[in-house]
């Protein structure tokens, strides 16, 4: 009966030497690593802090002249970052205008991407005449983040033209004289 438990004891420790042989390191070994990439589509208007512009008209001094616009103004940029979907191969950046005023254009033009930004940047529509609809101001966006503050991104100028200006659609005849009118201008960034 001792010979018996002596050969069970020794079959039991003969295979756990052959489990652990099974087991030893060999000259490689591997692990994975799981890797998170969140969407992205966030846009904003620099500096932030002076966002709000104001554009006029000044009346002429001479009689027969029309008004006259005040000068551009080029101090906003336009910055986003996007990392985008396997399903929508880029974005787009919209623009539009809650007021219309009367005789009235108001242009916006967004110039090449600079500064410190990388990645796939957007193309700029040019010239628009902002509307109450959605208009396309820059195109083709894919995983890309223009830097953040002035300097970087989309350089803004902004213009003012009464009655039929370049590229307008106001009337001459539409304008009205008012103090104040206060026009909000929206950017959105979604997928095309």
């Amino acid at each position: 009966m001792n010979k018996l438990k002596l050969s069970v004891v020794m079959s039991l420790f003969a295979a756990a030497i052959s489990g652990n042989l099974k087991a030893q390191d060999t000259n490689t070994d591997n692990h994975t690593i799981t890797i998170s990439i969140p969407e992205v589509a966030l846009v904003d208007i620099e500096p932030a802090a002076t966002k709000n512009i104001t554009l006029g008209f000044s009346a002429p001094t001479e009689a027969g002249n029309p008004i006259l616009p005040s000068a551009a103004n080029t101090t906003l940029w336009l910055n986003y970052s996007s990392i985008k979907s396997v399903a929508d191969p880029t974005r787009n950046v919209s623009v539009k205008v809650n007021a219309i005023i009367p005789g009235v254009d108001i242009h916006v033009t967004a110039a090449a991407a600079t500064g410190s930004g990388a990645g796939t940047l957007g193309t700029s529509a040019g010239l628009l005449t902002l509307s109450a609809a959605d208009q396309t101001i820059i195109s083709g966006i894919g995983s890309a983040y223009t830097g953040n503050g002035t300097n970087n991104g989309h350089n803004l100028t902004y213009a003012l033209a009464a009655g039929s200006g370049p590229g307008g659609v106001a009337a001459y005849a539409d304008l009205q004289a008012t103090a104040t009118t206060v026009a909000t201008v929206t950017y959105t960034i979604s997928d095309n």
